[in-house]
């Protein structure tokens, strides 16, 4: 079964930084297009930035050229490098694991909370 742990959330400053990791594990990691979503109070849940197999990435309109999706197909790992934050990307970030092979097949963190404010 495949589990991910997100950290690196928390508390930061307008125009601040923060880098979020999501350790996958269970399956093989490598063949999983993965993703960060994020959900504020009394709204949608929404995709912030995937990350293909291949290394293809998208993002949101709201964070490009702010925020950077990679992965570390040898740790398992998942990053979002988050610059230039304001106040309306705090949310609770998920991490999402999509198979590749089947699509309807996917899995996710429990969610960090990130707060941006003064």
């Amino acid at each position: 079964q495949v589990q991910l742990v997100e950290s690196g959330g928390g508390l930061v400053q307008p125009g601040g930084s923060l880098r979020l990791s999501c350790q996958f594990s269970g399956s093989i990691f490598s063949i999983y297009t993965m993703g960060w979503y994020r959900q504020a109070p009394g709204k949608q849940r929404e995709l912030v930035a995937g990350i293909t197999s291949g290394g293809t990435t998208n993002y949101t309109d709201s964070v490009k050229g702010r925020f950077t999706i990679d992965r570390d197909n040898a740790r398992n790992t998942v990053y979002l490098q988050m610059n230039s934050l304001k106040p309306e990307d705090s949310a609770v970030y998920y991490c999402n694991a999509q198979y590749e092979v089947v699509l309807s097949l996917r899995y996710w963190g429990q969610g960090t909370q990130v707060t941006v404010s003064s």
